[in-house]
C-alpha cells in the first residue's frame, strides 16, 4: 500500500503539533468551549477553514487504498439582523492506487460540492435549523475522479446544541442538469447525522455517520467516523485538530474498505 504525503503530513500535526508547537497561552477555557460549540455545528457563525483527510485501505478486489482530502472553507454572511446566510464549500484532493485496476493511479481534483445555508443569526432555544441550494461543480482532473456533470439540490440542517451536545442531521440532494452527455447522470444524496459532546476545556468525541445514495445506479455507500477533537493555538492562530477511525459498513459492487482513518486540521477566525 502506498501513503500519500498529505496523509503523513496530517498524522504528523495531529500528533506531533500538540506535543512541541503549540503556543504556551492556550484560550482560556470558556473561549476553547464556545469555539468547539461552533465547529460542531456546520452552519454557525465562525469563519474557518477545515482540512480534512481521508485515508482508506484494503479497497476491492485489488486491495487498493484512497486519500481524500477535502478543502472545506466555511464563510458566513450576514445578511440582516435575524438571517445569515452560510456557505461551505467542499474540493476532493484525491490520490488513490489499484481502485480502477491493478497497479493503476490516478490523482487530482474531484468534484466540488458548494452548499448555501441560510439560517437564523440566532438559535431558538438551542435549536439550530439551516436550508438552501446545493451545486455540484464538475473541477475533476481525471476522468476517474468526477461525473463531468454540474448538478443541483437542495440542501437542509436542524440541529440542537444543549449541555455540551450537539446532535442532528444535514442531508442534500443533487441531480445533475448539464454535462458530458456520454457520462452518466447524477442523482445522489448525502446523509450524515452525527452527534457529539465537548467539554469547558475544547476537547470533544463525536460520532458520525456518511451515507451516499446513488439512485441512478442503486448503490449505498455508508462510513461511520467516531473521532477526538481539541481546540488550541499554533502561535497565535487557533486551530482544532481532529483524529479517529473510519469505518466502512457499506459499498458498491465489493468496493468496501477495510479501514480508515481520519484527521483533519481546521483554522479557526473568530470574528
Amino acid at each position: 500500500m502506498k501513503q500519500t504525503p498529505g496523509f503523513l503530513l496530517f498524522v504528523l500535526i495531529v500528533f506531533c503539533v500538540p506535543l512541541t508547537g503549540v503556543a504556551q497561552d492556550k484560550p482560556a477555557p470558556t473561549d476553547a468551549a464556545e469555539l468547539a460549540k461552533k465547529l460542531a455545528n456546520p452552519v454557525a457563525s465562525l469563519i474557518s477553514l477545515p482540512f480534512q483527510n481521508n485515508m482508506d485501505v484494503g479497497i476491492g478486489t485489488y486491495n487498493g487504498s484512497k486519500n481524500t482530502l477535502n478543502i472545506q472553507p466555511v464563510i458566513p454572511i450576514k445578511l440582516s439582523l435575524k438571517l445569515n446566510l452560510i456557505s461551505r464549500i467542499i474540493l476532493p484532493v484525491v490520490s488513490q492506487y489499484n481502485i480502477t485496476g491493478e497497479r493503476t493511479n490516478q490523482s487530482g481534483l474531484s468534484d466540488a460540492v458548494v452548499s448555501a445555508f441560510f439560517s437564523p443569526a440566532e438559535p431558538n432555544k438551542g435549536l439550530v435549523l439551516g436550508a438552501g441550494p446545493a451545486f455540484l461543480v464538475p473541477t475533476a482532473t481525471n476522468d476517474f475522479l468526477g461525473t463531468k456533470k454540474f448538478g443541483i439540490g437542495p440542501t437542509a440542517l436542524i440541529l440542537k446544541q444543549t449541555h455540551g451536545w450537539t446532535y442532528g442531521a444535514l442531508v442534500n440532494q443533487i441531480w445533475s442538469v448539464a454535462g458530458d452527455e456520454a457520462r452518466a447522470n447524477v442523482n445522489q444524496m448525502f446523509l450524515q447525522p452525527f452527534l457529539a459532546y465537548n467539554w469547558k476545556s475544547g476537547a470533544g468525541l463525536a460520532l458520525n455517520g456518511e451515507m451516499t445514495q446513488s439512485w441512478e445506479a442503486s448503490t449505498t455507500s455508508i462510513f461511520i467516523n467516531p473521532t477526538v477533537s481539541g481546540v488550541t493555538k499554533l502561535g497565535t492562530q487557533i486551530i482544532s485538530l481532529t483524529v479517529g477511525p473510519r469505518i466502512q459498513v457499506a459499498a458498491a459492487n465489493g468496493s468496501k474498505a477495510d479501514f480508515g482513518v481520519r484527521t483533519q486540521l481546521a483554522f479557526v477566525f473568530p470574528k
